[in-house]
């Protein structure tokens, strides 16, 4: 019994935490996307979400955050992997991390010179003899930049799970023939699936909210969820169809987490 006590003592910050900084802001954000632009109860915002503007928007989201932690996903796999066969794999991948300690202001102001039309990028294009192109503002632009800030969060779990593998399963695979391609399709990939599924929860969610990025390096001409809300609470102030986007917003990042989800394991 006071065992029993002494645990539930101990979740209660825990407890509270979730309450506070989880719950609430959810349910006070379901709360508001019933109230219209005059302060009534009504469904309008959620009537006014499904018109193809906001649709449009919404399938523009999806598709660069899958984009993003696609990209992401093909470069960061060979990387973690290759990672985890080098000599100081645990130097390598603190440098790899390092950059996102940086802020991400920062790091975009510093992307706003390297497409610059001035910038390193157009200045190599003019030495190579391909000329100056605009590359700030265009699609690829934004995912370029958004690649970059977001592939440590995908190469670090796909760098774990790879580590951790057994490799006495990978000599087995090898004594019984297997090529490179058949370990790596039916022993390293299964067994390093949780990596990935972390990877893409960890790149996909934040991609899906973005509006920092779409403002600086897109110039406004990638339009996402993110940016609607940014619009509606900051600029129209019209705080119940911003809270219905939001809501939206917190539906598909939880259908991503279940769709990634690990589900349980027989013992």
């Amino acid at each position: 019994m006071e065992n029993k006590l002494t645990r539930n003592l101990y979740m209660l910050p825990y407890v509270l935490w979730i309450a506070l900084f989880v719950i609430a802001p959810i349910v006070l954000v379901l709360y508001y996307s019933f109230i219209d632009i005059e302060g009534n109860f009504s469904f309008t915002n959620y009537q006014n979400f499904f018109t193809p503007v906001y649709l449009q928007m919404a399938l523009s989201s999806l598709w660069y955050a899958l984009l993003i932690t696609l990209i992401s996903l093909v470069i960061a796999y060979p990387t973690a992997y290759l990672l985890t066969q080098t000599k100081h794999k645990q130097l390598w991948l603190l440098l790899i991390i390092v950059p996102s300690w940086i802020n991400l202001l920062l790091k975009a102001y510093a992307f706003l010179g390297i497409f610059g039309t001035y910038g390193v990028t157009n200045s190599f294009l003019e030495l190579i003899g391909v000329g100056s192109k605009q590359l700030l503002f265009t699609d690829f632009s934004f995912v370029f930049v958004s690649v970059y800030i977001f592939i440590p969060f995908m190469i670090l779990p796909i760098f774990n799970s790879i580590n951790e593998l057994n490799p006495t399963l990978l000599d087995a695979a090898n004594d019984l023939g297997a090529s490179k391609w058949t370990t790596f399709r039916r022993v390293i990939f299964p067994l390093t699936i949780d990596g990935v599924k972390s990877g893409c929860q960890l790149v996909f969610i934040p991609a899906l909210s973005l509006f920092m990025l779409t403002r600086l390096i897109a110039g406004n001409r990638v339009i996402t969820l993110g940016t609607a809300i940014e619009q509606h609470f900051l600029v129209t102030q019209d705080w119940g169809m911003g809270s219905t986007i939001a809501v939206f917003l917190i539906f598909f990042m939880f259908l991503m987490m279940s769709v990634t989800g690990n589900g349980k394991r027989g013992v």
